[in-house]
């Protein structure tokens, strides 16, 4: 009864989906001054930043709704392997309450990987 990989995989889409659209929401309104001086300091030309719309913005959308959603994790999963990076340079620091300081952006990765293994699923625009 309780066993349907299909709304797991639409569970896990809605999830990884809609948390980082806010994110690449944030980035339209307040802009994305603070990503451009990360890749600049990184040593990087700065049009790089703006892939962080794609990334934050478009690919979400396509996970949301399971179009193309593993080439769109695939986008996610480069776009947070890159904000950790640029923001923590991988070190093992920990934050204040004990985690890992990257720990976020590494969860959003690895949904995005779990996405790209699985797939849409039933429940998605092009689902076989």
């Amino acid at each position: 009864m309780f066993q349907n990989p299909d709304i797991a995989k639409l569970l896990l889409r809605v999830s990884l989906g809609v948390l980082i659209l806010f994110h690449g929401i944030h980035k339209v309104i307040h802009g994305i001054g603070g990503v451009k001086s990360m890749v600049v300091s990184a040593g990087l030309p700065e049009f790089l930043a703006y892939g962080v719309y794609f990334g934050e913005l478009i690919a979400p959308i396509f996970i949301i709704l399971g179009l193309y959603a593993r080439v769109a994790a695939t986008a996610l999963a480069f776009n947070m392997l890159t904000a950790i990076y640029l923001a923590y340079g991988f070190s093992l620091t920990l934050s204040k309450f004990g985690g890992l300081s990257w720990e976020t952006p590494l969860l959003y990765f690895i949904m995005s990987l779990l996405v790209i293994l699985l797939g849409s699923g039933k429940y998605a625009v092009n689902s076989k």
